[in-house]
Order: structure tokens, then C-alpha cells, then sequence
């Protein structure tokens, strides 16, 4: 794929014939800049000499924009030569990164052609080829000599795929050698040594963005992510610092004095059960969302169980909640019942005949004169640090609120949420897992998280470049 395919080379001269070829000594700084007004940062970057160079930045201080028109200028300082543009996976190149390459094309009248059978565009002018490729399969990330490179997203990326990389920064046509990256911080990892650290790799060298930058944002963006954001992941993501948000304490967010309190059952609102199908022990909490908090009632903790049981103990639970309910306006009204949980229910059991969910389903089939059951469960779960962030943001969020309180009788809950830690390597170095060296932690926080990133995780909103609020 060194060479541009002789089928492009008509759609060239025909743009030649017309007068609109455009060299890498000519119009080509014109063209990459067109339509676009950079920030300070994002000007920053762009001039930086080095061979390797990054951007890193909170969300909204334009990383996306910065690295498509990096990629743009690189195409047309390096003509006839190909370079590549990669992100984390392929739904996010596809969706995001490539989807913001073509649109700047498209906006700004760039020649091009986009040739999906290769995941690749032709630039007509400078005669180049920019190649699109997901990052989560560094090894098939040979065979092609690049004039550039760019990767979104990088600290999503495994080291490995930027090796590879640099390994095939050896086109020898090329007029600039030049491998790049934009990123949101995560925490010291691999990206901070390599790019930010005091020994960071001699010849790289990188921009750090600030935020508010970005004028075009809703004046309130940043206010509303602190509504969102617990206090660690607001510093992260909104104002672009390193921080170890992965070490020590899980939910650190948690305070007994501030998160627990006795409540009551709300006859106004449904019922919520949300599950985690361990078998020991099997876990599961009874809750109810109010006005925007999530209050949870009880816990369901039993040893050496299954999920049947599971069924039998909360019937028994509920049975004294819908009591409250008789001589009301419900009458003999079923209980309205939202089901949350573990996905993997569904292609595992706790017993051989029926998976997990098909044995609650059926629970609440049987039971139909008694509950009136909503499931809300995702086809995939969430990942472990997502449904993290979003318990830590309702334990406290950036703007001081409290909106997670537990019932004292809920005590592995409580022990949980005081307890877990996230997991390290033989070397000491933090990783983005739970600790479960203890048996008895971590399952009953994990049912009361998948109610809470379900109801309240953190959702895409607007733009070619991904943002996050609390849904």
C-alpha cells in the first residue's frame, strides 16, 4: 500500500488540468488552515519541530480538530506519500476520528476520495493517502511505510501499537518524518512517562491545553460536568490534570457521616432490585430513585446461594413494602418493579437449566398478580471504571451534592464502598481493576453500580468529538 493505485492518478490530472494542483511548497499551509481558527494551544501544537510531538488537554479544548488538521498539513507537506490516522477501536475511528477528517474536507472543499473498500481517503492535491486503523490490535499494525502518523485518544491505546507505529515512520520520500497524538490525562501511565514526565523520551515533546480555551462551548459546559463529575474526574477530564484516580481507594468519594442516613420506602416511586448473579455470595440491592438521588433500602446478601433463592428472599422483602401500599390509591395494585444488573446473566447461570435472567423473568411471571416488573439491563455491561465514575459522581460530584444515601442496615454495602481498592501489578503500579483478593467484597457494590451507571452513567452528548454528562 506504499504506492498511490493508478486509478487516482486520473482524478489528479484533472484537478492539474484545471489549474487547482496544489504543492507541498505552494498552497498547501493555505488549504490545512482553511476554515480553521486555532486556539493558542492547538497553534502551539501545530508548530511544534518535533518528531514526535502530542496535545493533551480536558475535554473541549479541541484535541479532535488539532490532530485532523495536523494530519491535513502532514498530507501536504509529504505528497505522494501515505500516512495514517488511528484511534482506541474501530467504532470510535469510524465513528469519531474518520468522521471528523471527512467532514473537514467536505466543509472546506478539499479534493478527495473516499475509498472504502480500503478505509482510506485519497487527497487529489498533494497525490497522498491517508489509511484509517484501529489501535486495539497492535500487531496488525505492519507492512506499510508511513510518511506520518496520528493517533486520537492515545492513553486508550496499548504502548505496543505505538511502537509499531514508530517502526514504520520510514518513508523515504517523506519531506517530514512525524508521528503525533492527542489525548485526554489518564492518570501517570504510559503516555505521561513517554510524553509529559521529567524523563520523558528525549526528542518528544507535547502541548498541554487549558481549559476554557474553547469559546464555542455552551457557557454552562463546564458548570453542568461539575453536576456529573466526582472531584478526582472533574480534575481529570474538565481541567486536563494528571492525577492517579485509579490507586487507592475505590470509591473515595464515600463518606459514612454524609452518605448514610435511615430512610423509607416512597409509595410514590418504584421499586428497584438490582443484581449481581455471585454465586458466593449472591448479592443484590432494593432501592428507589427520588428526585435524582438513588436511596437504597436494603441488601440481599446470601451465602452459597443461587439466583432462584435470590428470587425467593426478595419476594419476601418486597412483600412488606407492598404492604404499605394497601389502603392507598394503589389498592391491589401490582408493585411497580425496575430490574437492573450484571448483562452477563444472560449467557451464564447459577444453575444448569435456565441462564440468570430467564430464571428472574420467570420469577416475575409467576408473580404478575404481585409486581409489574421493568428490565432495564444492557445488552453489554458498562466498563468497570465507568460505573465507578458514576457512583463516585452521586456519592459527591464536583459541586459538593450528595445524591447516593444508604440505609444503615445495609452493612456490606457500607463496608464495600469504605474498603474496595483498586488493583496493582506486581510492580506497585495502579490498575484500572477491582481488587477481589477478599471474597466477600466488591459483589454488592457492583449490583448497586449497575443501577447507578444505567440511571445516572456518563452519556454521549453533541459534537464530533465525544463528551460526556450525567444522563
Amino acid at each position: 500500500m506504499g504506492e498511490i493505485g493508478a486509478e487516482h492518478q486520473g482524478a489528479d490530472f484533472f484537478l492539474i488540468e484545471c489549474g487547482r494542483h496544489v504543492s507541498d511548497k505552494s498552497g498547501g499551509e493555505e488549504v490545512w488552515r482553511r476554515g480553521y481558527q486555532p486556539f493558542a494551544s492547538q497553534e502551539a501544537f501545530h508548530g511544534l519541530p518535533n518528531r514526535f510531538k502530542g496535545f493533551s488537554g480536558p475535554v473541549g479544548s479541541g484535541k479532535s480538530a488539532a490532530l485532523c488538521r495536523e494530519a491535513l498539513r502532514l498530507a501536504y507537506l509529504n505528497p505522494g506519500c501515505m500516512g495514517l490516522i488511528g484511534a482506541p477501536t474501530y467504532p470510535m475511528l469510524r465513528d469519531v476520528t474518520r468522521a471528523a477528517f471527512l467532514g473537514i474536507l467536505e466543509a472546506n472543499g478539499i479534493p478527495h476520495r473516499f475509498l472504502k473498500s480500503e478505509n482510506a481517503v485519497y487527497l487529489a492535491e498533494p497525490r497522498a493517502q491517508v489509511i484509517f486503523r484501529s489501535m486495539d490490535q497492535p500487531e496488525r499494525l505492519i507492512g506499510t511505510n508511513l510518511a506520518w502518523f496520528a493517533v486520537d485518544e492515545l492513553t486508550y491505546c496499548k504502548e505496543d501499537g505505538w511502537r509499531r507505529l514508530e517502526a514504520r515512520l520510514r518513508e523515504p520520500r517523506a519531506t517530514r518524518l512525524c508521528g503525533f497524538a492527542v489525548w485526554t490525562p489518564k492518570g501517570f501511565d504510559w503516555v505521561y512517562r513517554r510524553f509529559i514526565s521529567d524523563e520523558r523520551v528525549n526528542g518528544y515533546e507535547s502541548v498541554r491545553a487549558r481549559p476554557g480555551e474553547n469559546v464555542a462551548l455552551p457557557e454552562d459546559f463546564y458548570e453542568r460536568l461539575k453536576h456529573s463529575y466526582d472531584e478526582r474526574f472533574y480534575r481529570q477530564e474538565a481541567l486536563g490534570e494528571y492525577l492517579n484516580i485509579f490507586s487507592g481507594r475505590t470509591y473515595y468519594a464515600f463518606d459514612r457521616a454524609a452518605n448514610v442516613a435511615t430512610l423509607r420506602f416512597d409509595r410514590r416511586r418504584p421499586l428497584c432490585w438490582s443484581l449481581d448473579f455471585n454465586v458466593n455470595p449472591m448479592c443484590s440491592v432494593m432501592a428507589q430513585v427520588v428526585d435524582g438521588r438513588v436511596h437504597v433500602l436494603e441488601e440481599l446478601i446470601l451465602p452459597d446461594s443461587n439466583t432462584r433463592e435470590a428470587c425467593e428472599e426478595f419476594l419476601e422483602r418486597a412483600e412488606r413494602y407492598r404492604k404499605e401500599l394497601q389502603g392507598t390509591n394503589y389498592g391491589v395494585v401490582p408493585m411497580n418493579v425496575v430490574v437492573y444488573g450484571d448483562a452477563s446473566g444472560d449467557s451464564r447461570s447459577s444453575q444448569a437449566d435456565r441462564t440468570d435472567w430467564q430464571i428472574v423473568r420467570e420469577f416475575f411471571k409467576r408473580h404478575g398478580d404481585r409486581f409489574r416488573a421493568t428490565f432495564r439491563v444492557p445488552a453489554s455491561n458498562p466498563s468497570v471504571k465507568g460505573r465507578v465514575n458514576a457512583v463516585n459522581g452521586l456519592l459527591c460530584n464536583h459541586a459538593g451534592e450528595r445524591r447516593l444515601i444508604i440505609d444503615p442496615r445495609c452493612k456490606e454495602l457500607v463496608a464495600d464502598l469504605e474498603q474496595v481498592a483498586w488493583k496493582s501489578d506486581p510492580h506497585g503500579n495502579a490498575l484500572a481493576q477491582l481488587d477481589k483478593s477478599y471474597p466477600a467484597r466488591t459483589h454488592v457494590s457492583d449490583a448497586l453500580g449497575y443501577l447507578i451507571e444505567k440511571e445516572f452513567g456518563l452519556r454521549a452528548v453533541g459534537g464530533a468529538r465525544t463528551q460526556y454528562l450525567g444522563a
